[in-house]
Parts: structure tokens; sequence; C-alpha cells
């Protein structure tokens, strides 16, 4: 009876021992101090109920503490440090930290291939100890890592492999969010029909389902965003407005850019003095910036149809506009449109200019006019010659078709439809 009394005391000495270890980590001077104190805790032997609990309350501080402090290996090695822990622990609580220390890695900057390594060695692990829903889930994420560093054909090739595999599951939130990983690396990759495809296989499979509101805002984002490619503004504009709704009332980052395509979408469709009176709008006042900036530039030189205006915006946002491969694909094709409209409004008068006059007329430099007025020669925007020798631009006269030419088509037309009549009829009188 002593005995057991005995190891009582000594069970609850243990468990205030941890406790003061907890209390002392939160009262730590410096975070590494902190993060040592946890290291302790998490080295504990004991595997009963309370010291289980607490070692959990540890790796969500320790994890916390090392991200702030940028230590994305030591990251790395917790998560192999806790495999034996993990044995202890229901599997729901060991794919949330999981999921947790990888989230932690993600926040840290420049860590994408360390993230891809730790999500190599996760599914390694997670096959291994027969996770399969665990291992899904870090593929899914090891096909977006994937993705951002343009390894397409590993991705694509990971994703076949899990689709057919959460398909036959049948778990629809996974399925969901990898279908929308596969939309987006075909539209990466240029091939719009099977992005769509993707795309409407996600929705399907959302329909299913309670969807949370970051996914909805996220399938809203990716449908405004094909929409948009097929030139389909208007519909395109709608998405990016449910997009936006979503995530402004998670107070999620994308929330920005769907404004910002928002904005896009109506310089596009040539509403570019919309543009102000969003940005001035309530919701548009909470996400003021450069990203917002960079499109009011946009609208004010498309506005005033000032290519001058046009390349300075260009210029001065750069990461907003170039850098941004959705917004950059548009604005080329805007550039283009707008720059043949003014040479074309320039060189109407003349029937030979100097190709600099040209170039001063519209502030650009002469190569750059030369190379556009040779590409619209090309694709017959207007009919002329380009005289390289003497610098010059030779602009024809619209060769006027004659209308005799259309008729005496019309009567070969109409005399082959009598012929054949003729024959068809001689062919039942001979029968």
């Amino acid at each position: 009876m002593s005995v057991a009394i005995l190891q009582n005391h000594h069970l609850h000495g243990s468990l205030r021992s941890r406790r003061s270890t907890m209390g002392l980590a939160l009262e730590a001077k410096s975070p590494s101090e902190a993060i040592s104190i946890l290291y302790r805790v998490l080295q504990d032997p004991s595997s009963s109920p309370e010291a289980l609990r607490i070692k959990e309350q540890a790796i969500t501080q320790l994890t916390d503490l090392l991200r702030q402090e940028n230590r994305a290996e030591d990251l790395r090695s917790l998560l192999t440090q806790l495999r034996p822990y993990f044995s202890l622990i229901p599997k729901a609580k060991t794919a949330k930290i999981v999921r947790g220390i990888i989230d932690a890695v993600a926040k840290i900057p420049n860590t994408t291939e360390l993230q891809i390594a730790l999500c190599k060695e996760m599914v390694q692990w997670t096959r291994a100890e027969k996770r399969t829903f665990l291992r899904q889930r870090v593929q899914a994420r090891l096909a977006a890592l994937l993705m951002e560093t343009e390894e397409y054909s590993e991705a694509l090739s990971l994703l076949s492999d899990l689709i057919k595999e959460v398909r036959r599951l049948d778990d629809k939130l996974l399925l969901v969010d990898i279908e929308l990983l596969e939309s987006k690396l075909h539209f990466s990759l240029r091939n719009l029909p099977k992005a769509k495809a993707a795309l409407t296989a996600a929705r399907t499979a959302a329909n299913a389902i309670y969807v949370p509101p970051a996914q909805q805002g996220t399938i809203d984002l990716q449908s405004g965003i094909l929409h948009a490619e097929e030139k389909d503004y208007k519909t395109a504009y709608s998405y990016f407005y449910e997009a936006f709704e979503a995530f402004n009332a998670l107070e999620d980052p994308r929330a920005v850019y769907s404004l910002k395509y928002m904005l896009l979408c109506k310089i596009m469709v040539n509403q570019a003095d919309d543009v102000a009176g969003i940005i001035s709008s309530k919701a548009g006042l909470q996400y003021l910036g450069p990203e917002l900036d960079a499109m009011k530039a946009v609208a004010d030189a498309y506005s005033k149809r000032s290519l001058k205006l046009f390349e300075a915006a260009l210029e001065n946002y750069k990461a907003q506009l170039e850098e941004d491969p959705i917004v950059h694909r548009h604005l080329s094709s805007l550039y283009d449109t707008l720059l043949e409209q003014n040479l074309c409004r320039l060189i109407e008068p003349f029937s030979r200019v100097e190709i600099a006059h040209i170039a001063e007329l519209i502030e650009l430099p002469v190569d750059h006019v030369e190379r556009k007025l040779s590409q619209m020669i090309l694709d017959k925007k207007f009919a002329g010659t380009l005289d390289q020798g003497a610098g010059c631009l030779i602009v024809f006269d619209d060769p006027k078709t004659d209308a005799i030419y259309g008729a005496t088509l019309e009567t070969i037309s109409n005399m082959g439809k009598v012929v054949d009549s003729l024959y068809v009829r001689s062919a039942k009188i001979m029968a």
C-alpha cells in the first residue's frame, strides 16, 4: 500500500515538474532560452495522458518560436524527432501537428527547396506508417511546391496519381483542392481546355459538400482568371468580385489580388474611368497600396491614350505589373492595341513619312516603332512598306476592289447550281 502511495506521489511530482517547466518557458527572457526549455519537455520519456497533453502544448509553442526565429532546419529536425511521439497519439492529432510544422516552415522566407525536401521525407514516413490520409495531404502540398518551382512534369505526374487515388476513396474536400491545383498547373502550361476541365471537376466535387469560404474564394478566383484568358472580361469581373467578397470577409491577403484583377477587367472592357471609383469605395480604401496604385496608373494612361504614361506605369510598378503573370499577359495585349491605334492615327495623313518623325510624335524609341510598323504591315493592319535605306514608311492607298469581281463570282456560283440541277434531272430520265 505504501509503495502505491509513493508511486502516486512520484507521478504527481513529475507532472508538477513538467508544468513548472512550461511556466519557465513562458517566462523566459529570450526566445532561445524558451526553446531550450521546451526541448527538455519533449525529451521527457513519460507517456501518460497528462504528459502527452503537455508535450502537445510544448510542440505548438516550440513551432511558433522556431518560426519567429526563422530556424527552418530546426523545424525540419523537430518533425523527425517527434516520430516516436506520433505513435502514442491519435492519427488526427499527428496530422494536425505535421501540417502545422510544414505551414510554419512555409512562413519562413526562401525555404521552398527545404519545404520540398521536408514533404518528400514525410511522404516516405507516412507510406511506411500506412497513414494514407496524412500522406495524400502532404503530397498535395508537395505538388503545389513543385508547381511553384516550375517542376511541371513532376507535379503533373504526382497529381494524376493522387487524383485517381482520392477519387476511389471519395474524399471530396481533398479532391476539390487537388482538382484546383491541377487547373492552376494546366493554366501555367498554357493548356486552357484542360485547366477548364479540372476547374469544372473541382466545382462538381464542391457542389456535393460544404466548402469553406476560403476554398470557395479560390475556386472563384481561378474561374475569373480562366474567363479573363478567354477575353470574357465581364464574367471574369463577377467571379473576381465573388472571390474578393470571400477573402475580404476572412481578411485573407488574396483579397487585394482579387480587387486588382477586378480593376484589370474594367480597364480591358474600356471602362477605365470606373477604376478610381472602385478604389475610393469603402472596400477599396482598405487595400490602398502599390497594387491598387499600379492599376490606377494604368487606368489613367489608358483613359488618356498615352503610351508614354503607360510605359511609365510599367516602369514604376514593375513588381505589381510585369512580375504578375496574369496582369502582365493582359496588359501586353492592351499595350499592343493602344500602340496600334496610336500609330494608325498618326500615319493616316501621310503617304510617305520618316520613321524618326513618327517615333518623335509618339514619344517612343525609333527601333521600337520600326519593329511595330513592320509587324502591322505583315498582319495587314494597313497597306505599306518600310524603306529602311531612307528610314521612311511608304503608305499605300487602300486598293479599291472592283464590284464586278464579286458579281462574276456570284454568277459562276449560280451557273454551277443550274448545271448540278440539270445533271440530277438527266440522271433520273436516263434511269
